[in-house]
């Protein structure tokens, strides 16, 4: 301090504080910003609960819901409900349907509350797993603490509009068993009572789709190498990745039983005409900028965590997981945002985790303590804006109401709320989930008109722009006489039919209502539908007697 006259003035001795009282202030003062510190961190995480429950719900989601609803009716899976999806998905939703029916929820509210149970019971677990014995080599430091306190629920939550799709489910449901592999690899002890729903939760998730597989073949395959040094062939006798085989062994037998359909009708239209449809190459789906940058993400995080073997083994099976989602999404081959939900998941896992433990490591146990918390708030908040850049979520949510699928909802809720409901439409976004906010009961056996739309798929030269009944192969024939024998039998009170058909405009455009007028059946019924209005490319009609 300088004085009036420029010279150093000694410190007053009245105005300082006591050494040791100083000492004491400072963890009160800490103790007193530490609920602040939490609620900043998980600020992020809130956000995103927002996000997820707020309108529409994801319009996959949405078209599952409903099958399951229907399936709860007279209506069967594989035989009179149509659909690539094996049947354990909709299993799952089924407790959605009886919750809704049973309490003032409705469906996709049943829905939301109980896959935030699920993502309650993953963290649960995680949480559990992460307390490991006090002899173990590698105790949780407060910096990884702090940032997975904040850090888990925002990757539950961060898949926002495709929140509730099987990735992410599958996601979720896989992260407590990559904590039990860190353990496992580690040689750390765990509970039977524990491991035991760990397990069964993850080969549920991995069960939803077959190349969900490839995620647990990579982080078992680095578990045994982690293990085989210190238990030699004795590692092949862990009892998890046995316990998930018999699981999905099981499922496999069941679906015959109980699901004679999907093998014997679902599966040949699904090899003939969905995995052609709609989609590119491989290595085409890998250059464009959702898929590539998953890329580049997840052998980054490979790499790094290949290169800090001291930081424990989560990153590593993190960043496994990671490819292994990348992988499922390469055979998909379609290159849509909510195929690379487990990879931001794990990979974001992996991130958090390796940055975490790597400042427990290189700060002082003190100074760790102190930067806790703003490091975790540091982290949710980077890996939220890194989720928000190029998503869809929140910006569809706030623009909803205005857009075609609000506007749909509105229109469906007025004129076929609770009432029969036929769509011809190649999509499934907008139709879904307008027809579950007006509980409109849909009475087509398919989700849409995909299989008419995967046999036009290729123009043929000279070729008739439809082809005539006997020309048909048995899948156009199919949709041909089965929209007919609904729309006569079913007599629905509203029908909405999309403008455009998907099909290449070849020798002229693809008109759905000329295609199916052709059958005598459709045109008789046809002539008790009257316009009633388009929006945006949805022309919509209701019914008239005579």
């Amino acid at each position: 301090m300088q004085t009036a006259a420029g010279e150093q003035a000694l410190p007053n001795p009245a105005l300082a504080l006591p050494a040791p009282l100083a000492q004491a202030e400072a963890p009160q003062a800490e103790a007193r910003r530490a609920p602040l510190a939490k609620v900043l961190a998980l600020l992020p995480a809130l956000g995103f609960l927002a996000v997820v429950l707020a309108p529409p719900l994801n319009h996959d989601v949405a078209a599952v819901l409903d099958f399951a609803a229907r399936m709860l009716g007279p209506e069967r899976l594989y035989d009179d409900l149509i659909d690539v999806n094996p049947p354990l998905i909709f299993l799952l939703n089924l407790p959605a349907v009886w919750l809704a029916r049973w309490t003032p929820l409705t469906p996709p509210q049943a829905l939301h509350a109980l896959l935030l149970a699920l993502c309650a019971l993953a963290w649960g677990l995680c949480t559990m797993l992460r307390a490991r014995p006090r002899a173990t080599a590698r105790p949780e430091g407060p910096v990884e603490r702090a940032v997975l306190f904040a850090l888990l629920p925002l990757l539950l939550l961060a898949a926002g509009y495709d929140f509730g799709q099987r990735e992410q489910i599958m996601a979720a449901a896989a992260l407590p068993y990559l904590f039990l592999a860190e353990r496992r690899s580690e040689g750390v002890p765990t509970p039977v009572g524990l491991m035991l729903p760990v397990t069964a939760l993850a080969a549920l998730g991995f069960a939803l789709k077959p190349h969900f597989l490839a995620t647990p073949a990579l982080v078992e395959a680095v578990v045994l190498l982690a293990g085989w040094p210190r238990r030699g062939a004795a590692a092949l006798r862990d009892p998890v990745p046995w316990l998930m085989v018999a699981i999905w062994a099981l499922y496999v037998a069941a679906i015959p039983l109980f699901f004679p359909g999907y093998f014997g009708r679902v599966l040949p239209l699904v090899w003939d005409w969905y995995i052609g449809l709609g989609g590119g190459v491989w290595w085409k789906v890998l250059l464009t900028a959702t898929t590539g940058s998953a890329l580049l993400f997840a052998l980054g995080m490979a790499a790094l965590t290949a290169l800090a073997p001291r930081l424990g083994g989560l990153p590593r099976l993190a960043a496994a997981a990671a490819l292994g989602g990348l992988a499922a999404a390469l055979v998909q081959h379609k290159g849509w945002s909510y195929h690379l939900v487990p990879v931001w998941t794990w990979g974001g896992l992996a991130c958090g985790v390796l940055l975490a433990r790597g400042a427990d490591h290189v700060l002082p146990a003190a100074s760790a303590r102190r930067a806790a918390p703003l490091l975790a708030a540091g982290a949710s908040f980077a890996f939220a804006l890194f989720t928000l850049r190029g998503g869809q979520a929140p910006w569809i949510e706030f623009g909803y109401g205005e857009s075609r699928g609000g506007r749909l909802a509105a229109w469906l809720e007025h004129e076929a709320q609770g009432r029969r409901l036929l769509v011809l439409s190649p999509d499934i976004p907008d139709v879904y989930p307008a027809v579950n906010y007006a509980d409109a009961r849909l009475v087509l056996p398919f989700m849409s008109t995909w299989l008419l739309q995967a046999t036009y798929q290729h123009c043929q030269p000279g070729a008739p722009r439809y082809r005539a009944p006997w020309a048909m192969g048995r899948a156009e024939f199919l949709v041909y006489r089965t929209v007919a024998e609904n729309l006569a039998w079913d007599r629905p009170a509203v029908v909405m039919v999309s403008r455009w058909s998907g099909i290449p405009a070849c020798n002229g455009e693809f008109d759905m209502i000329a295609y199916f007028s052709r059958n005598p059946l459709f045109a008789e019924a046809w002539r008790h539908y009257r316009p009633a209005g388009e929006i945006d490319g949805y022309m919509l009609f209701r019914r008239e007697e005579d």
